[in-house]
């Protein structure tokens, strides 16, 4: 097939348009490099034909829709900090971005819309584990951190009443994808950071109390969920895609200080984003269900982040 991926430079869309390349599909990237680095793709770069330009321009995204069959849409601007120093411009690549798409597929139709959403979308979720069919929500029209989830739950409602423009239509919901070269911006490297520079007091302040919880899945299970929840969408689907084990932050800074050898170092709490998640743990029956199990537990998963992050 001939596909296009938008933001296909990122971390999670460099690796999947890997995955894509090595099934022996057409892969087009488009990318404004805003988050996203090229570096990513060197390897393939002669395999993939690359747009550097932003959705937000129409006239870019026909062009880069030009003869594909299906879309992966995964340009976002992602990471925590981000939300709070650039609300406007995340809501507007999120629903200025997707909105161009869906104008040039009136003209330029496709067979397969997948598009990349966010366990965000649930913020303080009522039942733990999440399942997909609980309501979404935005708790503070004020918080400038609800700029991120606000524009996937567009993007959703979108896509949902747009099923005329496609014959397939794919949602996901990703939880806590980590691994290799994943940028600064998200908690596991982040704390690698940390600890790589921490001082001589041997203090790591990190945020929050360290009770509160996430669920990771490591990069190589997310792609290998992903494609096969692609695989399995007969019309229209919404699945989480993440793991249901779920640890504390403490823990999971502790599991990081020993992969350095720095289990005497004293953990202290900062004061929390507003608005942050307190639980966050995904319920992923739906997605087993289609026989997916992940192979990567996160012991596996952050030896493997920390040695390249060393590296």
């Amino acid at each position: 097939m001939k596909i296009l991926v938008t933001g296909g430079a990122g971390f999670i869309g460099s690796s999947f348009v890997k995955s894509l390349i090595k099934k022996g599909n057409e892969v087009r990237v488009l990318d404004s490099y805003r988050r996203g680095g090229i570096s990513r793709l060197s390897t393939y770069k002669d395999d993939i034909e690359i747009i550097n330009g932003d959705i937000r321009n129409k006239e870019i995204v026909k062009k880069a829709l030009k003869n594909v069959d299906c879309v992966y849409h995964f340009a976002y601007i992602n990471g925590t900090k981000n939300f709070y120093k650039y609300p406007y411009e995340v809501l507007e690549v999120g629903i200025k971005g997707i909105i161009n798409l869906f104008d040039c597929f009136k003209k330029i139709p496709i067979s397969h819309f997948i598009l990349a959403s966010s366990s965000e979308v649930y913020q303080q979720a009522n039942i733990i584990p999440t399942p997909e069919n609980i309501e979404c929500k935005v708790p503070d029209v004020f918080n400038p951190r609800f700029s991120y989830g606000s524009g996937k739950i567009l993007s959703e409602i979108l896509a949902i009443h747009s099923k005329n423009l496609f014959d397939k239509l794919t949602i996901f919901r990703p939880h806590n994808v980590y691994g290799p070269d994943m940028g600064n911006d998200h908690v596991v490297p982040e704390l690698i950071n940390k600890i790589k520079n921490i001082g001589k007091n041997n203090i790591l302040k990190i945020q929050g109390t360290g009770r509160e919880t996430r669920s990771f899945i490591y990069i190589d299970d997310f792609i290998r969920a992903l494609n096969l929840v692609v695989s399995k969408t007969k019309k229209y689907q919404l699945y989480n895609i993440g793991t249901d084990e779920e640890i504390t932050i403490k823990n999971l800074t502790k599991k990081i200080l020993n992969n350095f050898n720095q289990s005497q170092v004293k953990i202290l709490s900062e004061k929390i984003f507003e608005g942050s998640t307190v639980r966050r743990c995904p319920d992923v029956k739906k997605l087993s269900k289609l026989g997916f199990t992940p192979k990567i537990n996160i012991d596996k998963g952050l030896k493997k982040t920390i040695e390249w992050s060393k590296k």
